[in-house]
């Protein structure tokens, strides 16, 4: 492939990533601060794309060089932030998930694969008391955050604004057509982590661990109906009305790492999970297509327990209730 040719697949792989709708031409205007004319010109080849300006390009949609040339180096790029307590706010790392969720919701073909470790961390914005929790656990016991370092868990300490976000995240999660891989341990973390709470003394009573345990019993009995129907609803509306697709899969042996694969279009990201609750973000193709090729492998060594499998899925949420019965009545309430 000569330099010509490597010029316009290279843009056409900016084009490509970018959602149905939007002007490719005028953001790569606007990222090289060059007139439209000028771009269009480059796309035909007419004019070759100085270092400095493939520089400015593959750094800002990142895209890998050694993948557009066909390099085997090994290497994989990917994008993302850390969430700390010196640069990176919590609501800082939930607008970008709605920004990655946004962006994937623009795509007329979409749909997520979730690897899931424990409970999706969508469905934690369901019910304000776990979004509390899991935001004060993070905040205080992950992070060490200062400001949080002589403080005990608390409901009405959640801010209003990081509900309202995560509302959001749940909306434009619920309008996604998604695919999840589930384990019965998926519901362990949770409970090891109010456990934790309550043997810290980091509870006011017991009474927060049970309004905790009741708030994931009702995670667990709505996600179990949208399994049944296969597809999402809000929750708690009457007439349960169709929001987008929804499958679960049930594999005994394999527990995921909460990592998820997303195909727009005809493209593929990957959304690989660190340190908890921090995720980076990659296009690159190989790396794509050995997830979605794992992925495919594990769910036919997986029982489809959504609309199908009545007996296993019943028995599976069963097992998941259980867990949480049996804490409940370890409570001093």
């Amino acid at each position: 492939m000569d330099a010509s040719q490597l010029q316009q697949e290279f843009l056409q792989m900016i084009k490509s990533g970018m959602p149905p709708g939007s002007s490719a031409i005028d953001e790569i205007a606007r990222v090289l601060d060059v007139s439209v004319d000028s771009v269009y010109r480059r796309m035909r080849g007419e004019k070759t794309i100085s270092l400095e300006e493939l520089y400015k390009l593959s750094s800002h949609y990142k895209i890998s060089l050694d993948q557009l040339m066909g390099l085997q180096t090994g290497t994989f790029q990917f994008r993302g932030n850390f969430l700390n307590n010196k640069t990176f706010r919590y609501d800082n790392y939930l607008n970008g998930m709605i920004r990655d969720l946004s962006y994937m919701s623009n795509f007329k073909n979409k749909e997520i694969y979730q690897l899931c470790k424990d409970i999706p961390f969508f469905d934690h914005f369901y019910f304000r008391e776990i979004a509390a929790f899991k935001y004060f656990f993070w905040m205080k016991t992950l992070f060490n955050f200062p400001e949080f370092e002589d403080r005990r868990f608390s409901f009405d300490a959640y801010p209003d604004e990081l509900n309202v976000l995560g509302e959001k995240i749940l909306t434009l999660y619920s309008q996604l057509p998604t695919t999840e891989l589930w384990n019965v341990e998926n519901i362990n973390i949770a409970i090891r982590q109010i456990e934790f709470y309550r043997e810290s003394q980091m509870f006011e009573s017991d009474n927060d661990a049970l309004r905790l345990y009741e708030s994931w019993e009702k995670v667990i009995d709505h996600v179990e109906r949208q399994a049944e129907r296969g597809y999402k609803f809000a929750y708690g509306d009457p007439d349960m009305k169709p929001l987008s697709s929804y499958r679960v899969y049930f594999n005994e042996v394999i527990l995921g790492d909460n990592s998820f694969i997303a195909l727009l279009d005809d493209s593929k990201i990957c959304f690989t999970i660190h340190t908890v609750i921090n995720y980076m973000s990659t296009r690159d193709v190989v790396f794509c297509e050995n997830m979605y090729d794992y992925i495919q492998s594990l769910m036919k060594r997986s029982t489809l327990i959504s609309k199908v499998s009545e007996k296993e899925r019943s028995k599976f949420f069963h097992i998941l209730r259980e867990r949480i019965k049996r804490r409940k009545e370890t409570l001093k309430v």
